[in-house]
């Protein structure tokens, strides 16, 4: 007989029965897109080699050695996550909206007077609180067509080798086992009784019906402390720290229906929530080689995570009061529940490199140009609590190097300002089955009085993407699990207000 435990709270050192995944919360919390004012977002994120905006503390913090007056500024946003998915020709539709304040800034301006002499004339001192990346999403599928495979086979190709007596400990398959969705052999072929059968199979043989929900909420933020100093109005040099929180919280839900089987429906849930924070260190240039062009370098270091996770999951069989002959026992209403999980980890993030273009034309305003390069490859997870080997090896073999390119413009008319940009940022998975990179059009108007500034920018942003529930291995070790199309498209809406002083 089999005993389900409803609730178990306990904190493993042994962390293959919690989440899974580690690899890809190293490319989730790696990866961001340009942040900052209304004005910087408007322009497609450029801001290498552009100075005097409070995106500088955060971005390249050069800039801030172009401010001549202090200033404060607020922006308030807005954002709506469309997703668009395609499982067995299935479409679905998921929306999610959200408000934020995602920067708030102040600038010290200290420029030494005209007349003063030496090199240095003065810098600034720069505080800003941003948010670096929104995971406020949903989606999912749902066909009415009989999938290709069940789950099933996954716990089945899971659990084999893993000996009856330790089945139950290893996560959702334990719990397979302790549902009866699986179950060992327990005969040879001669008819013998093997005591402590390491292999399985199921009644369960038909094909399901599939559908999934994946609900995301959370977001990383950050306070940069940053200093940009000004030589001769020629040189630009800043640096600054970045302090991180990062908090993030993941709802799967997977439905699998049959039909003519002795199991009616089953049902797997999996909670996961990460939270921690982080440093980073930031140095950046800016040089002037004539009074119309500006040029842009910009090195970002990894941002050390440390981590907090806490996974659990659990799962319901529904039967047809089918009876159980090896355990004389009528199956209804099967339960089971993992422990709760609690782990430590560390993850270093890539670090970044960038340069930038910025050619002014006039008063009448300027065009400007960035890239920059990342290797996804490079990040890296550490911890005491389970075996982070398999996971880096996987980041290294999926993920791969980027190039990103962001160009942008700005046109003046008196005190109004019209501005427009695009970016690209590389697909970071190295295979080739679909194109993961990510695109960018950008624009906005402001307008600049005496000691008050407004900014507003309309972003959208399109990517695709493939998302797996569960994988299944074929005897030439492909991957035959579901696989769901998604599309993403977001929008995002930036209003920044700022007061020189």
């Amino acid at each position: 007989m089999r005993y389900i435990i409803a609730i178990v709270f306990s904190i493993f050192s042994l962390g293959a029965a919690a989440q899974s995944g580690y690899f890809e919360d190293a490319l989730r919390f790696s990866q961001s897109f340009p942040a900052g004012s209304a004005r910087i977002m408007a322009i497609g994120g450029t801001q290498w080699s552009l100075g005097g905006d409070v995106s500088n503390i955060a971005g390249n913090p050069a800039g801030l050695g172009f401010f001549r007056k202090s200033e404060a500024s607020i922006s308030l946003g807005y954002s709506d996550w469309g997703v668009q998915t395609n499982y067995l020709g299935q479409n679905r539709s998921y929306n999610t909206s959200n408000f934020s304040a995602p920067n708030l800034s102040i600038v010290f301006a200290n420029p030494k007077g005209v007349m003063e002499r030496g090199s240095f004339k003065g810098g600034s001192w720069g505080i800003s609180i941003q948010r670096i990346a929104n995971f406020n999403s949903e989606f999912g599928y749902f066909s009415d067509a009989l999938g290709e495979t069940s789950i099933i086979d996954f716990y089945l190709q899971d659990a084999f080798g893993i000996p009856e007596s330790q089945i139950e400990t290893f996560g959702i398959t334990g719990m397979a086992y302790q549902t009866y969705q699986i179950n060992p052999v327990a005969f040879d072929q001669d008819g013998n009784p093997i005591a402590n059968p390491d292999t399985y199979d199921s009644f369960v043989l038909g094909l399901p019906f599939q559908d999934e929900n994946v609900l995301q909420e959370g977001s990383s933020n950050q306070i940069t402390f940053g200093y940009g100093a000004n030589f001769d109005h020629k040189l630009f040099i800043g640096g600054s720290l970045g302090i991180r929180s990062l908090s993030y919280f993941s709802q799967k839900v997977y439905n699998e229906e049959f039909i003519d089987e002795p199991l009616f429906a089953s049902s797997l849930r999996e909670d996961l929530f990460i939270n921690g924070a982080g440093f980073n260190l930031n140095v950046g240039v800016i040089y002037k080689p004539i009074d119309f062009l500006n040029l842009g370098f910009n090195f970002q270091s990894p941002t050390w995570y440390g981590l907090n996770e806490e996974y659990q999951a659990s799962m319901v069989a529904e039967y047809n009061n089918f009876y159980y002959e090896p355990e004389d026992i009528t199956l209804g209403r099967q339960e089971a529940v993992t422990d709760l999980f609690i782990n430590n980890f560390r993850l270093n993030t890539p670090l970044r490199l960038g340069g930038g273009a910025t050619f002014f034309l006039g008063k009448n305003g300027f065009i400007s140009a960035d890239v920059d390069w990342v290797d996804y490859s490079a990040a890296r997870i550490n911890s005491n609590s389970f075996n982070e080997g398999p996971d880096n090896q996987a980041i290294q073999s999926l993920y791969t190097s980027t190039i990103n390119y962001r160009i942008g413009a700005e046109g003046r008319i008196n005190k109004f300002y019209i501005r427009g940009g695009y970016a690209h940022f590389g697909d970071p998975f190295a295979d080739n089955f679909i194109d993961r990179s990510t695109t960018q059009i950008s624009g906005g108007l402001g307008v600049r009085l005496n000691s008050f500034n407004i900014d507003f920018a309309l972003v959208s942003q399109q990517s695709s993407a493939l998302y797996q529930s569960y994988q299944v291995l074929d005897s030439q070790n492909n991957n035959i699990g579901p696989i769901t199309d998604v599309k993403n498209s977001i929008i995002n809406g930036v209003l920044t207000i700022g007061l020189t002083f």
